[in-house]
């Protein structure tokens, strides 16, 4: 069933040129936005849908760059016994704690919650970092499932690590691989720290094998760089260098905060790709994202499993960047888009045209494509998400989830919910 927007607004993503009329919106992963021809009357067939779009805003729906769906069930948990004094307390007591007692059930839970709060919040496509330690087989499988029926699409990778010993590292190399023998997927590593030469190679060698990348934090908090120089007596990212990881366009390193001059230049020479978690960054107190010495067209937004709102993350990054990053509002809504290029570059498919966002944004003052960036920082919010649009079908209309039983899924996460609390 294709879709036709009437009396539409359509603002494209790249250009945010304005264009008003009827479009056509076909399903599929190559589906297309097509526009009608103006004044021929509008006459519905059963396998078209009408959607009036008179005073509403039409463009391209967003991706989460950096997602975390395992710590959806973290809201509101309970505190930890010792209050963290750093950064890796910080994992060892709350996220490390976490990974470790989710089963099926709760990973289920997560994918729902997190692809449910992503399509409300106009996001269709999202690239996560899994971690489950004692619940390795098939984990991704569960997520993906999960998101497909919510009607988001994905690009996932577990969390390789020796923090947990060699075993629990094989089977996330394992479980990487199933999942790259049947979808699209990178190969995810957690951090420097946690990584032997050993996985590390064999991480490298699976990205090779199946044509992907790879998906690591870098230098997230100083102790990572600190480590890497003490027991390799180099750079984080030096080492990830010597090991082949930037050599995959498809790379992506998250955060990059504690990165010197060489690294950055590493870094932009091999055409890798960074992803700022703002957010993340600060209610950790790692420090600040800045993207001097880096290449600003292959940086990505993400929002670190803080939440599943992407404008919110822009306008962070942006607020924050002033004391960074220099960022004006062309830069950060181009990372914004960034993702897009991303995945298009790597032919990932799930992030066509067709992926929409229509947005009943009644602004007090004009809109245009002159002043579009203004009111995309400092108007446009994730309540004027009237209806969203996944690969031509309608996840979202009206704000209410059309692909889901949102009170019933609602209901499962909240009992998962306190089953992991309970375990904490």
């Amino acid at each position: 069933m294709s879709i036709i927007l009437k009396n539409a607004t359509f603002i494209n993503w790249e250009t945010l040129d304005f264009s008003t009329g009827n479009f056509r919106i076909t399903q599929g992963p190559d589906g297309i936005i097509e526009p009608l021809k103006p004044n021929i009357p509008l006459i519905p067939n059963p396998d078209e849908r009408i959607i009036d779009c008179s005073g509403k805003l039409v463009t391209r729906s967003f991706v989460v760059g950096h997602h975390h769906a395992y710590s959806a069930l973290a809201r509101g948990m309970p505190a930890t016994v010792r209050s963290p004094a750093n950064f890796r307390e910080i994992l060892q007591y709350i996220w490390w704690n976490l990974d470790k007692n989710l089963d099926k059930e709760m990973i289920e839970a997560c994918g729902y919650a997190t692809a449910m709060a992503c399509a409300k919040a106009g996001a269709t496509f999202i690239i996560d970092h899994h971690a489950s330690p004692n619940c390795i087989a098939n984990s991704l499988q569960v997520l993906e499932r999960a998101f497909e029926k919510v009607g988001i699409s994905h690009l996932l990778c577990y969390e390789i690590t020796d923090r947990d010993g060699r075993e629990k590292a094989m089977q996330g190399l394992a479980e990487t691989e199933r999942h790259l023998q049947q979808s699209q997927g990178l190969v995810g590593l957690h951090a420097s720290f946690t990584i032997s030469d050993h996985t590390l190679k064999g991480a490298v060698a699976l990205a090779q094998k199946y044509n992907s990348g790879l998906h690591v934090h870098l230098a997230e908090d100083l102790y990572d760089q600190q480590h890497s120089k003490e027991y390799y007596h180099k750079s984080v990212v030096q080492r990830f260098y010597d090991a082949g990881l930037l050599s995959f366009p498809k790379t992506i390193l998250v955060h990059a905060l504690h990165i010197d001059q060489s690294d950055r230049t590493l870094i932009k020479n091999n055409k890798v790709w960074v992803a700022e978690n703002m957010e993340s960054n600060l209610n950790n107190k790692v420090g600040l994202f800045n993207a001097e010495g880096l290449e600003h067209s292959r940086i990505l937004l993400g929002t670190d499993g803080m939440h599943s709102d992407l404008l919110q993350s822009a306008k962070a990054a942006f607020f924050a960047g002033q004391l960074s990053d220099k960022l004006g509002y062309a830069a950060i809504y181009q990372r914004f888009r960034n993702a897009h290029r991303y995945l298009n570059e790597n032919e990932f498919s799930g992030d066509g045209q067709n992926n929409l966002v229509i947005l009943n944004y009644d602004s007090p003052t004009p809109i245009n494509s002159n002043n579009f960036l203004g009111h995309f920082l400092y108007g446009i919010r994730a309540e004027h998400i009237q209806h969203v649009i996944s690969q031509g079908r309608c996840i979202v209309y009206d704000r209410t989830l059309q692909q889901v039983d949102e009170d019933e899924l609602l209901s499962f996460t909240r009992q998962q919910a306190r089953r992991l609390w309970d375990r904490l």
